[in-house]
């Protein structure tokens, strides 16, 4: 029972392991216990239910849990300049939207609410980030390859790739270290940062590392592959890549998307836009209708892997609500690399 940053640690966490291919097969579920339940709300989005926030959302997660099916989830894996591979299973965010999140931790005894409070002050003054935005499309049809294969919904009991959470934690070893390995790698949410940061830098994204290999990367010191669209702007107020419908409880960023979609949601806010017009695209957005506001500001693409090297010296990145580092970065989308317990 968390927000979001504790899932976070956990599937990070799990890819760490020598054995990340089974363990990352753990069906994994939540319960909204945070500020930040971007996660909880889109399952509930998933199951065709109305729109419901708080207790509600609460009882309604535990409703599914209990039914026990099992569903596909994509991840996406993050590659920053000099930090080890992040994996990611809700947002990556630049401007507006990080900076929001970040800035408004200070009003989190208020709960989500937080959000709106950080929302208004950040209007208040709109700030403007220079950056270079490149991205490769997702096929019109992408999302429908192998749809049956991707998108089969699995019963807990009858799966046998499928392992209880316990066994699949400790089968790596049967030594006394396993337990210890996994309490230090998952279940604390410090421990994750502080070994990112010991880490060996690497720049490369194709160095072997745990978890799948990404294919469509190249180093971040690497030009574009030459298949890739390059954004031709570079005034930004935000960018937000979405793999999930929420973006918080009361934001229905992507209104089409999947848990296994396999694209990226790519938005990303030119500058110019008015405060009013941007605040309208957020009230929009609570009702999952920004899309249809036909803000000539507002651009949103389906793409499978993105890259954006951040012009401006300062400003915020988080992947899942958590800040990484800032400079450049790339991500990939591993198609239903999770399993995720939905009802």
């Amino acid at each position: 029972m968390s927000g979001d940053g504790l899932l976070y640690e956990v599937i990070n966490g799990l890819l760490e392991r020598a054995d990340w291919e089974e363990a990352i097969r753990t069906p994994l579920g939540i319960l909204p216990g945070g500020s930040g339940n971007a996660l909880a709300a889109s399952i509930h989005h998933y199951s065709g239910a109305s729109p419901v926030s708080s207790e509600e959302l609460l009882v309604s997660c535990g409703f599914l849990l209990c039914k026990g099916l099992v569903s596909r989830m994509d991840l996406v894996s993050i590659h920053l300049f000099s930090s080890p591979r992040l994996f990611s299973f809700l947002s990556l965010a630049w401007g507006f939207v990080a900076d929001v999140d970040i800035e408004s931790e200070k009003y989190r005894h208020v709960g989500a609410a937080r959000f709106t409070v950080g929302t208004l002050v950040r209007l208040a003054s709109l700030r403007v980030y220079k950056g270079k935005l490149a991205y490769l499309p997702a096929a019109k049809d992408y999302s429908n390859e192998e749809g049956m294969r991707n998108n089969m919904t699995l019963h807990c009991n009858n799966q046998a790739s499928s392992l209880s959470l316990a066994s699949a934690l400790c089968r790596q070893s049967r030594d006394s270290s396993c337990q210890n390995t996994f309490h230090n790698s998952c279940h604390s949410n410090n421990s994750l940062k502080v070994r990112r940061t010991e880490s060996t830098p690497s720049r490369s994204a194709t160095k072997a590392l745990p978890g799948p290999p990404d294919s469509l990367l190249l180093p971040l010191d690497q030009p574009l592959p030459s298949d890739w669209v390059v954004v031709q702007e570079e005034d930004f107020v935000l960018i937000l890549a979405m793999y999930q419908s929420h973006l918080a409880e009361d934001l229905l960023a992507a209104p089409d998307a999947t848990l296994d979609d396999g694209v990226i949601h790519l938005f990303y806010v030119r500058a110019g836009i008015s405060r009013t017009a941007l605040l309208r695209l957020f009230l929009a957005m609570e009702k999952g209708a920004h899309l249809a506001t036909n803000c000539q500001h507002l651009v949103h693409t389906k793409v499978r892997a993105l890259r954006l090297e951040p012009y401006s010296p300062k400003g915020i990145i988080t992947v899942d609500g958590e800040v990484v580092e800032y400079g450049p970065v790339q991500a990939e989308v591993h198609r239903g690399l999770t399993r995720l317990i939905t009802g």
